[in-house]
């Protein structure tokens, strides 16, 4: 009788465990700027369900060349690792499907990848609509890998009254000096041909953005590892923003373009967004 009330008791306590842990959807979107429909990973922190907590900050997060909204839900190593973090900081964590090889730009040349508007204006709209979201920049952040990287930097920058902070992990910064060619290809379908549109691909960079960076107010975060392909556009970035006295963050660790570097790469930006936040409070 002892055993079976002590094993009641475990079920129980591991019930309300499970109960308050993180949860994770998948929202379904009409993007009526592409016409067509796309996912979301949204993870919402313990006690985003009862009416007494909330509003939460959002991380939106973003994936990398070839992927798509599931890869920060399934590839990290530690396979609940957002889960961990929403519950841990208290926010929610939104993983946007960027599509294959978008480079989260608003494409001049195709009508199905607008995804600059989708990031910003239809996806944030849903999410700010079905969630206690602080609906104001002070609560928005953006974050992401490889193109990802890019994405967050060229997003926030160009919107500076959405997003706060924006931070990118072995960003792809330099979309103008890209010549392996299955990458190429896939910029040129975005922005058009590279030799006609050499001053569109040069604009379109990152690493040549630092006066829209320093016009923008928002707080950056440029994180690579020191083995990574893409240190060198980093470190250039970095140098930049240094040179023209842009207030961020600059981080290398030991690391290459693995999700092992990214999945510890996570914890360090939540970290900034949160110093980011409460320096903003406190004023």
């Amino acid at each position: 009788m002892q055993n079976k009330v002590y094993t009641f008791l475990l079920l129980l306590a591991l019930s309300i465990l499970s109960a308050e842990a993180a949860k994770v959807d998948t929202l379904v979107i009409q993007s009526p700027s592409m016409q067509k429909t796309l996912k979301a990973g949204v993870v919402t922190p313990d006690g985003h369900q009862k009416k007494k907590n909330g509003p939460y900050p959002v991380l939106y997060l973003l994936h990398g060349y070839s992927g798509n909204f599931s890869n920060w839900l399934k590839s990290t190593p530690q396979k609940d690792l957002l889960q961990q973090m929403a519950d841990k900081y208290q926010l929610i964590i939104v993983t946007p499907d960027g599509g294959f090889s978008s480079w989260y730009y608003d494409s001049p040349v195709d009508k199905a990848s607008q995804y600059e508007t989708f990031i910003t204006q239809e996806l944030r709209q849903e999410v700010e609509s079905k969630y206690k979201t602080i609906s104001d920049r002070s609560g928005r952040f953006i974050s992401g890998l490889s193109m990802g990287g890019h994405g967050a930097l060229y997003l926030s920058s160009r919107h500076p009254d959405i997003y706060t902070a924006a931070g990118s992990m072995s960003g792809a910064l330099n979309i103008n000096s890209i010549a392996h060619e299955n990458l190429l290809k896939s910029i040129e379908a975005v922005l058009g041909p590279k030799p006609e549109n050499q001053e569109l691909f040069r604009q379109s960079s990152v690493v040549h953005m630092v006066p829209q960076l320093k016009a923008s107010g928002v707080k950056f975060m440029i994180d690579c590892g020191v083995d990574d392909f893409l240190i060198e556009d980093n470190r250039e970035l970095h140098r930049r923003l240094v040179y023209e006295k842009v207030p961020h963050e600059y981080i290398e660790r030991p690391g290459a373009h693995t999700w092992a570097y990214w999945g510890e790469a996570l914890e360090y930006h939540l970290l900034f967004f949160q110093k980011v936040r409460a320096e903003a409070l406190a004023q």
